[in-house]
């Protein structure tokens, strides 16, 4: 299997993807450490993916969406953007509005 059929199953069978600096447990830089707490404080499930795991995989994730930033969301299947993007998704309430609209549980609210 190639690092773009790899980064593409995983992309399509899980609801949230967050292909990040290391884990949800331990992210290894402040980006990924970001998106990890939001999605923390949602109470929703994701899954991460360590791109410090391998070059392939870092270059591979950033062929795959034509975008040069780590870490990089995705929620059903879409490519929803990285941390400042998902960020202020939060901080408005879209994030939320969009999790709700693809039928994934949100558990918690913005202070905006």
């Amino acid at each position: 299997m190639s690092i773009q059929d790899f980064i593409d199953s995983q992309v399509k069978s899980n609801d949230v993807v967050v292909f990040m600096k290391g884990t949800p447990q331990f992210p290894m830089c402040g980006f990924s450490g970001q998106v990890a707490q939001i999605f923390t404080l949602l109470g929703t499930d994701y899954k991460g993916i360590n791109v410090l795991d391998s070059d392939e995989m870092r270059q591979g994730i950033k062929a795959y969406t034509n975008w040069p930033t780590i870490p990089q969301i995705f929620v059903k299947g879409e490519f929803v953007g990285g941390c400042d993007i998902v960020r202020e998704m939060y901080q408005s309430g879209e994030l939320q509005t969009l999790l709700e609209e693809k039928g994934i549980p949100v558990m918690g609210r913005a202070s905006a």
